[in-house]
């Protein structure tokens, strides 16, 4: 059932097929395949970055699908152990204390060529 509000939020991608590509998948992308960015040509490049989708939308997709990798990659794996909590305080605590300690002591210890 389309959504009344907007096309686009709450649906599956148009390009989605459920017959040909079985169950949704949110890190897929379900569009036409293009070659990867690493193997296109210096010569190529122009008509290789005109066929990109530049619409909003499409980067909110794509960002979704960024989300979606990361978070069943790192966040939600099958077999984790609890030690994964741990690291993730450990690093959100150390950005934490690293930004509220670079206006006193970090800023000023930048690399100078001269110290005086």
């Amino acid at each position: 059932m389309a959504n009344r509000l907007s096309p686009y939020f709450g649906n599956y991608p148009a390009e989605y097929n459920r017959a040909i590509h079985g169950p949704y998948v949110p890190t897929r992308y379900y569009g036409p395949r293009d070659t990867p960015l690493s193997e296109v040509k210096v010569n190529e490049m122009v008509s290789w970055l005109n066929r990109r989708n530049v619409h909003p939308f499409a980067m909110w997709q794509a960002m979704g699908r960024a989300y979606y990798r990361f978070t069943h990659r790192f966040v939600e794996p099958r077999y984790a152990s609890p030690v994964r909590f741990f690291f993730q305080v450990i690093t959100m605590s150390s950005i934490f204390f690293y930004m509220l300690n670079y206006p006193k002591n970090l800023r000023h210890h930048k690399q100078a060529k001269y110290h005086w």
